[in-house]
């Protein structure tokens, strides 16, 4: 038999990559094997063709369909524009003078991720957005009370896309809606796309898990794993980020000239930001909605990386105009300096640019390949009893996500699938409920996937290292995992949110008391040794 021709070797590559990560920690090898395997497998073993299929997959990040892609080559500047804006609010103070401002309000390491928590779920219009504007904001914060980055990454992470899966009002929400619309339609179920995806909020009980996880983690201070030495590192060494690995996002401000500026350097650049790119994104959506004040129209219409560039470009003009203004009061700076600035901003966004490059070349490949597909072919092939069903979807969206980089993706593929499934089963009651073990099955995998755009771009707004970020946080994601799985299986066989919804906040709490008893805080000082 041809190996070529094997129903699962789909599955291959994908599960190759993520084992590499794991075990090699260098995620540009891993993700450049996989794009070599994958392509491999596509052209069935031709060199030729395979070469080709690897140069197709690069060109067209910036160009597809006869057209310049956008949406990846937007997204790419933006990160470039964020770099030199961070560069020069560094330069002109602001950021130094905005940790020690916060240091006098935000006085306790806990109070710090208390903020950062809460900053991120009330940022939740765009993933993208939360994940690198979190960042900038709490960065100088939990920097002041030695936090380590790679627990700000995994806050900043976990409020991201968990949050704007269950918002409506996010370019997230109305995605969902224009994917469930057809399958309430199909299965005659008497409500809108908006009322279908309220109805699937209380049932996604991995995004509800995943932030109680997080408080839980905030509160009683468990580190668990490569979490806490990281933390240990922290807290002991005032190490927050292993200087010998790539960190995306990170400007070195020792190489750069510093002013003494006051916080406004800070301030009012990433301000600039947030309401440039909220007002950009409303925009959009309005133009592109035919000038609706429909909002769910918006949302669903938004140019979210058109926003994302208006608003770097403010913010990095608005960063120099301060630069520039606090910079005529001392002498010794140069203008070299400006290019100085350009240069740092630019070098700390190039690993995130390298990862996320090939991270969407691996994503374009095995989707040709058609591992999603495969996943999909095992759950229509397979003979499941009604009451696991919702288990089967949160866990099959939970891999496919995993391995394929893509929770959309995943709603795609699995959400028809899903609906058309419970309703040939003559189970129309745990549609709604099928939909959201999609939806949090598919976050879930996010979470833990390394070529993850969004997971690669929480560790740059943390200023992380990406695969330290995907190993700290897999333990906490893992844990609200089978929490949601075990309340998937109960509601699968009860039908009843109120049953479901209390196993697992009963697991919750349980969790919390063996936290508490397991997994003590680390002490802010080494015990001396006799």
């Amino acid at each position: 038999m041809n190996i070529f021709e094997w129903e699962y070797i789909t599955l291959i590559p994908p599960l190759l990559i993520l084992l590499l990560v794991v075990f090699t920690r260098k995620v540009l090898l891993s993700l450049g094997v996989g794009i070599l395997l994958t392509s491999i497998v596509i052209n069935k073993g031709n060199i030729l063709e395979t070469i080709g299929s690897i140069w197709g997959a690069f060109s067209s990040i910036f160009y597809a369909d006869g057209e310049i892609n956008t949406w990846n080559a937007y997204i790419l500047i933006f990160l470039i524009l964020l770099g030199c804006m961070i560069a020069f609010v560094t330069m002109t103070g602001g950021t130094k003078s905005f940790s020690e401002m916060m240091l006098k309000r935000i006085r306790t390491r806990r109070a710090s991720q208390f903020f950062t928590g809460i900053l991120g779920m009330l940022v939740f219009i765009d993933d993208y957005f939360s994940a690198l504007i979190v960042g900038q904001v709490s960065r100088p914060i939990t920097d002041a009370h030695k936090v380590s980055r790679a627990k700000l990454s995994y806050y900043i992470d976990t409020t991201s896309s968990p949050i704007c899966v269950i918002s409506p009002i996010s370019s997230w929400g109305a995605g969902i809606m224009g994917l469930i619309a057809p399958v309430l339609i199909a299965a005659e179920l008497n409500m809108s796309a908006f009322s279908g995806f309220i109805q699937t909020v209380p049932y996604n009980f991995y995004a509800i898990s995943s932030i109680v996880v997080m408080f839980i983690v905030i509160i009683f201070k468990v580190d668990i794993g490569m979490m806490r030495d990281k933390e240990k590192e922290a807290i002991y060494h005032g190490s927050l980020v292993d200087e010998s690995l790539d960190i995306p996002g990170e400007v070195d401000a020792a190489d750069l000239p510093i002013l003494h500026g006051t916080y406004k350097g800070l301030i009012i650049p990433v301000t600039l930001l947030i309401i440039t790119v909220f007002t950009m994104i409303i925009f959009t959506g309005y133009q592109e909605s035919g000038y609706t004040f429909d909002f769910i129209k918006i949302f669903e219409n938004t140019k979210v990386t058109d926003s994302l560039v208006v608003g770097g470009l403010v913010s990095l003009i608005a960063a120099l105009i301060y630069y520039f203004k606090q910079s005529k009061q001392e002498d010794r700076f140069e203008s070299k300096n400006i290019g100085t600035g350009f240069i740092h901003g630019v070098r700390s966004m190039l690993p995130a640019v390298y990862i996320l490059t090939l991270a969407w070349m691996t994503g374009d490949l095995i989707a040709q390949m058609g591992t999603g597909d495969t996943m999909a072919n095992i759950i229509n092939g397979a003979s499941i009893p009604v009451g696991f069903m919702l288990a089967v979807f949160f866990f099959v969206a939970g891999v496919m996500a995993l391995t394929t980089g893509t929770s959309w993706g995943s709603f795609g593929i699995l959400i028809p699938i899903a609906g058309e499934i419970m309703t040939k089963l003559d189970a129309v009651d745990l549609i709604i409920p099928s939909i959201a073990a999609v939806l949090a099955g598919s976050v879930f995998g996010d979470h833990c996937s390394p070529i993850s755009d969004s997971t690669i771009l929480s560790s740059t707004g943390a200023g992380c290292n990406h695969i330290v970020h995907v190993l700290t946080q897999m333990p906490y994601a893992i844990i609200a995992a089978i929490v949601s799985l075990i309340g998937y299986v109960v509601l699968g066989f009860t039908s009843s949110l109120l049953i479901s919804l209390s196993v697992v906040i009963v697991l919750l709490i349980i969790l919390t008391l063996l936290a508490y008893f397991f997994y003590k805080p680390i002490p802010r000082k080494k015990k001396k040794t006799v």
